[in-house]
């Protein structure tokens, strides 16, 4: 049984990956190169636990053991206890087989790898590793401590047992899994993300407002947050680079990223993590920009 998990990247995902390990009683190593994104994490960790405490969501005398079972790291040294790894860096191939290749080196021979990619090729990214039968993708939702859903993608040497321990392992975390085949994009951003390139073509194009826009989808279509405000707590960045895959991996036009997605992400407006995106964040209440 998985007892000990290594997560590669503090960020958003790789803090909530984290978060979701401790709570069902592993314990955890959170790596990331960053010791500014580690002490941020801690913090958003922490402060996470505390109101699912107040939520009645956990136990609140259980907030300091969770946290105590997460170590942080800025490097790749502690992981050869770790029964499973869940790579969940930048959205970029480049440095995901940098760190494929380097956790190869220093991990158990009979550890399992997982990455946490929205988009990217498993069995692509698996060639990277030294043990393409161990190596498996969980797609996570976003934010992580909340949603039930995990995609669960095999490559195409993934072992049955990699993928058996993978399914067994969601089950503990309470997550629900899906399968998906291994193709651009899987099940959810293959749906998704055209919804939200074409909202923002629709805003791009003078057809409705930002406010216009989210309310239309909230009230029109029953959906708990518009699909702007969606692309600003995943990442404008993020959301370009799964956008690409598509594009680049399928070919067909009605994938091509709205020129207006391309201008926030080289302004740097990457939607809440940088405080401005399709709204501002630096107000009490998220103000739309158009």
């Amino acid at each position: 049984m998985i007892t000990n998990i290594a997560v590669i990247g503090a960020g958003q995902m790789g803090s909530g990956i984290a978060q979701v390990a401790a709570t069902s009683g592993m314990n955890v190593l959170l790596i990331d190169v960053n010791d500014a994104q580690l002490k941020a994490a801690e913090s958003n960790i922490k402060k996470s636990l505390e109101k699912l405490a107040a939520k009645g969501r956990i136990e609140s005398d259980s907030v300091e053991k969770i946290a105590n079972s997460i170590q942080y790291s800025n490097n790749t040294n502690g992981i050869k206890p770790c029964e499973m790894i869940i790579e969940a860096a930048t959205e970029t191939e480049e440095i995901k087989r940098k760190i494929i290749e380097d956790l190869s080196k220093k991990a158990s021979p009979d550890a399992l790898f997982a990455t946490n990619t929205s988009s990217l090729s498993i069995t692509r990214l698996a060639s990277y590793s030294d043990r393409p039968d161990r190596f498996i993708g969980m797609h996570f939702m976003n934010p992580v401590p909340i949603m039930k859903l995990v995609e669960v993608i095999r490559g195409i040497a993934t072992s049955d047992t990699t993928h058996q321990a993978t399914l067994d392992l969601c089950q503990r975390f309470g997550k629900t899994p899906v399968a998906s085949e291994d193709f651009p994009g899987f099940i959810i951003n293959r749906i998704l993300m055209p919804m939200i390139n074409e909202a923002i073509f629709v805003l791009h194009e003078g057809i409705g407002t930002v406010e216009a826009i989210d309310t239309g989808m909230k009230l029109g279509t029953n959906q708990p947050m518009g699909p702007l405000a969606l692309a600003d707590l995943i990442g404008l960045d993020t959301t370009l680079s799964i956008i690409n895959v598509l594009y680049k991996e399928l070919g067909e036009d009605k994938y091509r990223p709205c020129p207006l997605l391309v201008k926030y992400v080289e302004a740097g407006w990457l939607g809440r993590k940088t405080k401005r995106g399709f709204y501002d964040y630096t107000t009490s209440e998220p103000t739309p920009t158009r």
